[in-house]
């Protein structure tokens, strides 16, 4: 049980002030709380606030399967020590339970009094089914019969009858019914997932059209919710009982894989079969009506085995993630405008990608730069005579995914191929199973990955026979190779055929196919071998820099800081002076403001239209500046835990652009970046009097794509 009045404890992790660190999961709470507060953004377009309430839901979905999850586990097991900033298991549980009271708060008000009645200002209406008219009724009627009713499978409760298997994040009813012989009893009716969460209400010109056989308008924009359609028709499901109410209600379980890869003769049938298993394994969040009854929360509870503060009473629809389908409707005057990608003069001048890669370095900024360039780098590379080879990784890949495609391709055409797919990409092993079995029918070299580890860096290389010899050349990234997430996510890919770095390339691939032990790199970060420890040279020498020349600077751009050596380094570096900026989308565990301690350090987090995702690490060094990116942040998981790969961009005007535009225009955002503050907590950035305003994200659709 948890400790009620249980209070953080001393730190166990060498000898740190807890009193230095934020924590983890609180931070992760409060980046989703950032998320709700573009929902409760006016400035953005309708459908585009919808879009940030289901991320909202989606984000806190994951976080419960992984997160709580493992928090749970902890203090079933008795296991897990106090965190840096001096938590224990339990005790972050209950702090967490205490900071979604008031995100749900903010959440159902946001849907209810805000999105709502601005959806039916736009006449998109979502109803409740006491809310439809006798017409609209009967045409739902009819297409639960004919669509929905043959699928439903009702489950009684009872000694006869054992409680039924709830899979993970499935919707379903709770339904009371009476007998005559057995009184009351209870059953489960399963919301089958094939149907939209949303049904759309047919208009009366629809009805009238189908009853012609021509048809639907496609103008519906009514929709109610498919639970209540079912909920208001059991009486079919349960003929000659009394229907007397029912609840909805859903379960979240652990969604954590665990591999025991000494002991797995076929790693993919090992995963696979831990993949049927995640429906099955403990629930870690019970999901509410509020209106549910004390005595059927009981039966649920005691059922799933979930203690009170894993339960959820809600007064909005649950699922919200559902949402998601208001976002597809064709309606462009509540989205934001679309933008065209744009292509580097160096590439869209150029017959041949290899050809302008061999002339200098080419980066992309995705989504501002399109992501095509690197789609056909390598469908050059497939259909080039002259290449013999092509190695890449693939961490997490889009349904038809022209990436691949092109890979088959290329081994169609006679050329070596070679990829490593990380079949442990959490919620994308299903997909990674897929291509790689895909990929190995065709002759492919697949592997999975290094043992131990996580194959997270994002290389592509190509090996081509020139007439001065074998040239290879290389892209690096800080995001995936998925055409569909390369839209919404802010990252980078470089293009170069620098011989130190593709041999450094060609290094790494030699460790994760076959049995290399290589530890070093000319140019390449690498963890986890050494990525840490050249992380923490670098600042320790910008802070030397700093004692001896007071010109010190250091700036991150990163999804999440919470390596604790990394953050003690760049404390270290604060009292030595050094002014650090850092821009931080997600977790961070480091306090800036921190008198003494942190009084130089500024901490932002940007949260609009697109996701932020690049990893970028710039050092002043006197002047000789350094700019890295890559795939990793600054985070246990990464630099223990993982194959990453930090790249140096050496291009100086590229690096200039990154530090300038990139970075620059980050900082100086003052309408979606909010500063972190030493508590913990966040503060949007407003425009001073007679300062400009700066939402870095829009200043980049439009100038980024204008640069020489």
């Amino acid at each position: 049980m948890i400790n009620q009045s249980a209070e953080p404890g001393e730190p166990t992790e060498g000898g740190q002030k807890p009193s230095l660190f934020l924590n983890r999961e609180l931070s992760w709470l409060r980046f989703n709380l950032r998320v709700l507060e573009e929902a409760e953004n006016r400035r953005h377009p309708l459908l585009e606030r919808v879009k940030f309430l289901t991320i909202f839901a989606t984000n806190l979905d994951e976080f419960f399967m992984i997160r709580v999850s493992g928090l749970r586990r902890q203090v079933t097991a008795a296991t897990g020590g106090a965190t840096p900033d001096g938590m224990t298991p339990s005790e972050q549980i209950l702090t967490i339970n205490r900071e979604l009271d008031v995100h749900y708060e903010r959440y159902n008000r946001c849907w209810k009094e805000e999105i709502l009645p601005a959806l039916r200002e736009a006449r998109i209406h979502v109803l409740h089914y006491t809310e439809l008219t006798q017409t609209e009724r009967e045409a739902i009627q009819q297409y639960f019969h004919r669509e929905i009713f043959p699928v439903l499978t009702p489950l009684a409760f009872d000694p006869t009858h054992p409680f039924p298997h709830i899979s993970n994040l499935s919707f379903n009813l709770a339904v009371l019914v009476q007998h005559p012989e057995r009184g009351d009893c209870f059953a489960r009716v399963k919301v089958p997932d094939a149907f939209p969460r949303l049904v759309p209400i047919p208009t009366d010109e629809d009805v009238a059209l189908q009853q012609m056989g021509l048809g639907k308008t496609g103008k519906t924009q009514r929709f109610v919710w498919l639970d209540e359609v079912i909920a208001q028709n059991l009486d079919d499901l349960f003929p000659g009982l009394d229907v007397i109410a029912s609840y909805p209600f859903r379960v979240t379980r652990d969604a954590e894989v665990a591999i025991e890869e000494d002991e797995a003769s076929d790693l993919i049938e090992a995963m696979e079969e831990q993949l049927d298993q995640r429906d099955f394994t403990s629930a870690v969040r019970l999901e509410l009506d509020a209106t549910t009854p004390d005595h059927i929360r009981e039966v649920l509870t005691r059922n799933l085995q979930l203690p009170p503060y894993l339960v959820y009473a809600n007064n909005s629809p649950i699922g919200m993630a559902g949402l998601r389908e208001l976002y597809a409707l064709e309606r462009p005057d509540l989205k934001d405008p679309p933008f065209l990608p744009s292509v580097p003069s160096s590439f869209s001048k150029s017959s041949s990608l290899l050809a302008a890669i061999r002339q200098r370095d080419v980066l992309l900024y995705h989504p501002y730069d399109s992501f095509m360039p690197v789609v056909e780098f390598l469908r050059e590379a497939a259909n080039d005579p002259d290449v013999v080879a092509i190695k890449q990784t693939l961490y997490r890949v889009n349904p038809k995914s022209p990436i691949i495609d092109a890979l088959l391709e290329a081994r169609v055409n006679g050329k070596q191929v070679a990829v490593l797919v990380e079949l442990k990409a959490r919620f994308d092993e299903e997909n990674n199973i897929e291509w790689a079995r895909k990929l190995e029918d065709e002759g492919v070299h697949v592997v999975y990955g290094v043992r131990g580890l996580k194959t997270h860096a994002k290389v592509c290389l190509i090996v081509r026979r020139e007439p001065e010899g074998i040239r290879r050349y290389v892209h690096l990234g800080t995001g995936n190779y998925n055409v569909i997430t390369s839209r919404i996510y802010t990252d980078a890919s470089y293009f170069t055929c620098d011989e130190a770095i593709c041999s450094d390339v060609s290094d790494l691939f030699n460790s994760l196919t076959g049995y290399s032990r290589k530890n070093s790199y000319a140019k390449l970060l690498v963890a986890p071998t050494m990525l840490r420890q050249q992380i923490l040279d670098r600042i320790a020498r910008e802070t030397h820099r700093h004692r001896q020349q007071g010109d010190g600077y250091i700036a991150f751009k990163m999804n999440a800081l919470v390596d604790t050596q990394c953050i003690q380094a760049l404390y270290e570096a604060s009292q030595a002076g050094v002014r650090i900026d850092l821009q931080v989308r997600g977790i961070c565990c480091l306090r800036p403001g921190l008198p003494g301690i942190s009084e130089t350090i500024t901490v932002i987090s940007v949260v609009g239209r697109f996701l932020e995702h690049a990893r970028i690490y710039y050092f002043h060094n006197g002047g000789q500046k350094e700019v890295l990116m890559g795939s990793a942040d600054l985070m246990p998981r990464n630099l223990d835990h993982r194959v990453e790969v930090i790249f140096p961009v050496e291009d100086p005007q590229w690096r200039e652009g990154i530090i300038n535009e990139i970075l620059g225009v980050g900082l100086r955002d003052n309408m979606q970046a909010r500063r972190l503050l030493p508590n913990g907590t966040y503060e949007r950035k407003q425009p001073t009097e007679g300062e400009a305003a700066v939402n870095s994200q829009d200043w980049l659709l439009t100038h980024w794509k204008s640069r020489p």
